[in-house]
């Protein structure tokens, strides 16, 4: 069995009065893709913000990634790819990743970046500024941005919120690349039929408290829909 490389124990989060996450109790093996789901304000986007590593958790037990090195060479491990796509607008599209990849202190950037560029169909607007982009090449863009260190997980923010249909499918894709890979990606998403698709398991989040799914309903749209209808109502 394959080494869990996220695991939560009590998890919490709190900002003032407001209890955005409550005991959350998580396990994602190596390997192995969970889709996040529920309403606006379960707790979606503030628990991804604690597995980045963007906020701490306020109770609980978090270990995100391999227990080896300094936090920084963890943290490496880690790529988050949100709907804020965090492109400097005025940069090309080669700068934004040499730019990440220098950060994460990649051994060849020049190289890391063709190779991305060329993955995620951009070298013919590689001299472009990412601030005249459109959506789906922004989120494209952004998708390379997140994968420059070639991180071991991989978190996704809501990305196919914006994209028209032949972007989604195309976004759809790429994260079923990620999961063929044995990457081990983190989806939040609305779209349940997309992380009936895309998902292993699925984690449905109500008021910040995770609600129990049937062993199957995580791969079957039409049972998450109604499992998740019946949690929210």
């Amino acid at each position: 069995m394959s080494e869990a490389l996220i695991v939560a124990r009590g998890l919490e989060k709190r900002f003032g009065p407001v209890q955005a996450l409550r005991a959350l109790d998580l396990e994602v093996r190596a390997g192995s893709t969970l889709a996040v789901i529920g309403p606006n304000g379960a707790g979606k986007s503030t628990l991804l913000r604690l597995l980045s590593g963007l906020t701490r958790p306020s109770g609980g037990v978090l270990r995100v990634g391999r227990n080896r090195g300094d936090r920084r060479s963890r943290r490496g491990q880690v790529g988050l790819i949100a709907h804020a796509t965090f492109l400097y607008p005025a940069l090309t599209a080669r700068e934004n990743l040499i730019l990440a990849a220098r950060l994460y202190g990649v051994a060849n950037p020049s190289e890391r970046t063709n190779a991305l560029l060329e993955e995620q169909e951009l070298t013919g607007v590689a001299e472009r500024r990412a601030g005249g982009f459109s959506r789906g090449m922004a989120q494209r863009l952004s998708i390379a941005r997140g994968l420059v260190h070639d991180p071991e997980i991989v978190l996704l923010d809501e990305p196919f919120s914006g994209l028209d249909p032949r972007a989604a499918s195309r976004l759809a894709e790429r994260v079923g690349a990620l999961r063929t890979a044995r990457r081990t990606v983190v989806l939040v998403t609305h779209d349940l039929a997309r992380a009936a698709e895309l998902a292993d398991e699925t984690l449905l989040l109500v008021r910040g408290e995770s609600v129990a799914l049937p062993s199957q309903a995580g791969r079957d749209a039409a049972a998450l829909e109604r499992h998740y209808r019946e949690a929210v109502e």
